[in-house]
């Protein structure tokens, strides 16, 4: 790798922490986001020279926060707020706040609060933690929102405007603010984590320090809300998802799909986590999300999954958040209960969905339900449909090995 890929890369993992320690600082996202932007730049100037440093985001940390310091020097109305930050001039921590039982002891998470401010629409909210948080590119936070890359640029300019405008301060919310902040909250960790379990785009299906950051952000919500139920819904579902991450891909990275991975490699230490979590959760999205995890993972092997169980699960979902997306999901469920017979009308019923128009899942899925009713060049079709959607190196490579596998022509 070049030393400028190390670069880029040090810096999308990092980057998050970075704005989140910088914020602190200049109290304002849009001038942190830029700052730690700074920081980059510097590097891309300096490690091909001197090489790059032992400890790299702590290097990027340091230089932005530099950077922020000087800002605050250079304004005199911030004069009284250098004396608070003088201390981190060094690559020291910030300054311990006084400890409170019900305060946010974790800068990333407190960024999430502070980004899903009630003064933003919820669309707004989401897209700039995404940006801020879980470091995704423009065309990311679009896939995740099956929305158009300059829909949600427009989105995440327009939230850093209003935050600076309003003067939304980097704090910790409280009581009924804190829970009007909560479902934003949420659905950000939710959608990190999904980007890091399946990239948009890239070389790789998998980015596992997007999966760690959320994980770890789902667990300090829980413990934070310990008496909401959906905290602990998404935890669950997270320590689910997470407990097979090492088996989905193989050797050199290839995807290796649910019914091929080794069960035995599973982590049984994140499932009995997921486990008590579910325990805790109630009867919201993602607590049933969670439960149809917690069906995956029971079984021992794939041929023992209880796909009727899952099918129900998704009637249930779909009822209280209907999303083509849900459907889709519950078309393979419902494949896999009844056969494909059953769920091909179901899938069908959806190639009308604006929304779906670009989701490569679409076609595959439907090439996979031709494929198993025996339409070998329907399905090859399909396969080489959703190859040419997805952004994906190896997810492409995937649909077009199943698609070659198959004939051009009916027999």
């Amino acid at each position: 790798m070049t030393t400028a890929g190390a670069v880029e890369t040090v810096f999308r993992m990092e980057s998050a922490r970075i704005i989140a320690g910088v914020t602190r600082i200049v109290r304002d996202v849009g001038i942190a986001e830029e700052l730690a932007q700074d920081a980059l730049v510097a590097a891309l100037e300096q490690w091909p020279v001197s090489g790059i440093p032992d400890r790299p985001g702590a290097w990027l940390m340091a230089t932005a926060r530099h950077r922020a310091v000087d800002l605050v020097r250079r304004r005199e109305t911030y004069a009284r707020k250098l004396a608070e930050v003088g201390r981190t001039l060094e690559d020291a921590p910030p300054p311990a706040e006084p400890a409170d039982p019900d305060d946010i002891d974790d800068d990333l998470l407190r960024l999430v609060f502070t980004a899903c401010h009630p003064v933003l629409s919820t669309d707004a909210r989401i897209a700039l933690t995404l940006r801020l948080v879980g470091g995704l590119t423009t065309q990311e936070i679009a896939r995740a929102f099956l929305a158009s890359e300059p829909t949600v640029a427009q989105r995440v300019v327009r939230a850093k405007r209003t935050l600076a405008k309003a003067g939304v301060p980097f704090e910790v919310p409280y009581g009924a603010d804190r829970d009007q902040r909560l479902a934003s909250v949420l659905e950000v960790i939710y959608l990190v984590f999904n980007e890091g379990y399946a990239a948009t785009a890239g070389d790789d299906l998998l980015r596992p320090a997007l999966c760690e950051d959320a994980l770890r952000l789902a667990r300090q919500l829980a413990a934070l809300m310990p008496d909401e139920p959906e905290a602990h819904g998404l935890a669950a579902l997270l320590e689910f998802q997470a407990s097979r991450t090492a088996t989905r891909t193989g050797p050199d990275g290839e995807p290796v799909l649910l019914a091929d991975q080794n069960r035995s490699r599973w982590n049984r230490l994140l499932i009995r986590r997921g486990v008590e979590a579910l325990g805790r959760a109630g009867t919201g999205p993602y607590s049933l999300q969670a439960a149809i995890a917690g069906c995956h993972a029971a079984a021992v092997r794939y041929e023992d999954t209880d796909w009727t169980a899952i099918a129900t699960l998704y009637g249930r979902l779909v009822r209280l958040l209907p999303s083509p997306v849900v459907e889709l999901n519950r078309a393979v469920a419902v494949s896999m209960a009844e056969g494909p017979a059953a769920a091909l009308p179901l899938v069908d019923a959806l190639a009308g969905e604006a929304a779906l128009r670009s989701y490569h899942l679409l076609p595959s899925v439907r090439g996979d339900l031709l494929e198993r009713l025996g339409r070998g060049a329907e399905a090859r079709a399909e396969f080489e449909k959703a190859a040419s959607l997805t952004r994906n190196a190896r997810e492409r490579e995937l649909l077009l090995g199943r698609a070659a596998a198959l004939p051009e022509v009916s027999p």
